[in-house]
């Protein structure tokens, strides 16, 4: 964009980067008035979908679900089981009094297992909103099986979480620093910000805001590095209670014996599914883990085990990922993996990126990039930082171009709303591309396991994959599920899976561009 001239609040200036800038300097608050988006019968339809029961009355920790005392166990049980045959369990919430529960809420996440076998499956968890749940399993591969019932968070919990989220979007802020003919400051930055006056850096192309704290004496015009700040307690000392990790992610007590599953007519799963194109619906589960591999249900995965495999896989391809550091490990494992992949030094900051790979054997490029704030990052130029629905609209497309991103890490101590925003701004971007080029190839990753805090929990990422998958429902891309390859795998939970995860969502999404 040429430069630009603004006129505010009887400042002047030429600003010649993307983002144009706003000088405001009322200290009025920002009318917390709904914008029209906000109301709309998609952000309502979204907003019922995640829907969470609540609890009932006044909360106290004696009477919160405790993960020690739940119990559950196994309906109309069979001495035999087959594959392809389903295990219903019947889960009873109780408090620290032994007490049963009476309404729902709490996050729970089953899966069913094989350590011997490096095997699983995850469970479908179905909330009665009464204190009961029952969790259904379907049965996959021949051999031993042991259920395993984790409580990530009791309803109590969810129910501060929820109220952080939605109350309070400033409980993880972020700096910008401003630098002009050697003076510098900084001050704080965020998606909306209470303080006035404000520094307003509208996008041109997405319109999505990023405001700051206007310094004392620099413009506006004069930033230049972004950065994560720090995180802001929100949670009262009675509350941090609930939190704690002696009810978070708490395994219960096993309460069944393993079962056998036999092989029956199939020895594996079910008919082979079809082979990887875009726009395939989901089945619950998506897949399962037999021998460390994943299997998946939604179509025919196949396996790259040698960097040969891959680079032909990829060969004359250019691929743009877009989105956090749980994509990154994409690129990292491929920049591992392919001996005659090479990173190109481009002398930014690694975890914002851009970060480039080549392959001039096989005529492959490979591009990972931040998704744009608001990011969590160490300090980085603001110029370096992009909105991704930009960069997708600056793509022309084709049968070799190929498009990854995820979207949902750095979204979770924000209202809802301003995700489901960036999500639409994404989406129509994505639909623009297909139609001027039907042929390139665009995957999600979805949200994976791995956050037990009320900066970052695991029931905040799964309301986020809830929206983003049934936003882009009907469109043709492909969907990487990683929600259930990490919530389902024998490693300790991390919200940066371990090798041989990354390893298997690679192979699915390398099954998208060489499906045949």
């Amino acid at each position: 964009m040429a430069g630009i001239v603004f006129q505010k609040s009887g400042n002047f200036f030429v600003f010649h980067r993307k983002s144009i800038v706003e000088s405001i300097s009322t200290t009025a608050p920002t009318p917390s008035t709904p914008t029209p988006w906000q109301v709309s019968e998609e952000v309502k339809m979204l907003k019922e979908l995640i829907k969470w029961p609540e609890p009932q009355g006044t909360t106290y920790f004696i009477s919160s679900t405790s993960p020690q005392n739940c119990d559950y166990r196994i309906l109309n049980p069979r001495a035999k089981y087959s594959v392809g045959e389903t295990l219903e369990v019947l889960l009873t919430a109780r408090d620290h009094q032994k007490r049963p529960k009476s309404y729902g809420g709490d996050f729970f996440l089953a899966k069913l297992h094989s350590p011997k076998l490096k095997a699983g499956v995850t469970g479908s968890v179905k909330d009665h909103w009464n204190g009961t749940y029952t969790i259904t399993f379907l049965l996959l591969w021949p051999g031993d099986a042991v259920v395993s019932i984790q409580l990530i968070h009791s309803s109590e919990a969810v129910s501060i979480i929820k109220r952080v989220r939605d109350t309070s979007p400033n409980k993880v802020y972020f700096y910008g620093y401003f630098q002009r003919n050697g003076a510098a400051e900084t001050t704080e930055c965020n998606m909306e910000i209470p303080q006035r006056p404000v520094c307003e850096y509208i996008d041109p192309g997405t319109g999505e805001k990023w405001v700051c704290v206007r310094p004392k004496q620099l413009s506006c015009s004069s930033l230049v590095y972004h950065s994560m700040g720090n995180y802001r307690r929100v949670t009262t000392t009675e509350e941090d209670g609930f939190l704690a990790g002696a009810v978070t992610n708490q395994k219960l007590q096993e309460r069944v014996p393993a079962i056998t599953v036999l092989a029956g007519k199939r020895s594996l799963g079910e008919p082979q599914p079809p082979i990887c194109t875009p726009g395939l619906s989901t089945p619950n589960p998506s897949g399962f883990y037999y021998q460390d591999a994943w299997t998946s249900r939604i179509c025919a995965s196949k396996r790259f085990p040698d960097p040969s495999d891959i680079s032909k896989c990829l060969r004359g391809k250019v691929v743009y990922m877009f989105g956090d550091s749980t994509l990154r490990q994409w690129w990292e494992y491929l920049l591992d993996v392919v001996p005659s992949l090479k990173q190109i030094d481009l002398h930014v900051s690694y975890k914002s990126g851009p970060l480039i790979a080549a392959d001039t054997e096989n005529n492959i490029l490979i591009q990972w990039r931040g998704h744009g704030n608001p990011l969590r990052t160490e300090k980085t130029m603001v110029a370096n930082l992009h909105y991704m629905a930009n960069d997708i609209d600056a793509i022309g497309g084709g049968p070799d171009v190929v498009i990854a991103f995820t979207l949902w890490a750095h979204f979770t101590t924000f209202p809802v709303e301003w995700y489901i925003r960036r999500v639409r701004i994404i989406r129509q971007a994505v639909t623009d591309l297909l139609q001027r080029s039907p042929q390139t190839t665009v995957i999600i990753k979805s949200a994976n396991t791995g956050y037990k805090t009320v900066y970052g929990s695991d029931w905040l990422s799964f309301q986020l994959d809830i929206i983003l998958r049934r936003m882009f429902l009907g469109v043709p891309v492909a969907i990487v599920d990683a929600w259930q390859m990490t919530s389902c795998h024998y490693l300790l939970d991390n919200i940066h899976p371990g090798r041989v995860i990354i390893q298997n969502e690679v192979d699915l999404f390398l099954s998208h561009i060489c499906p045949h």
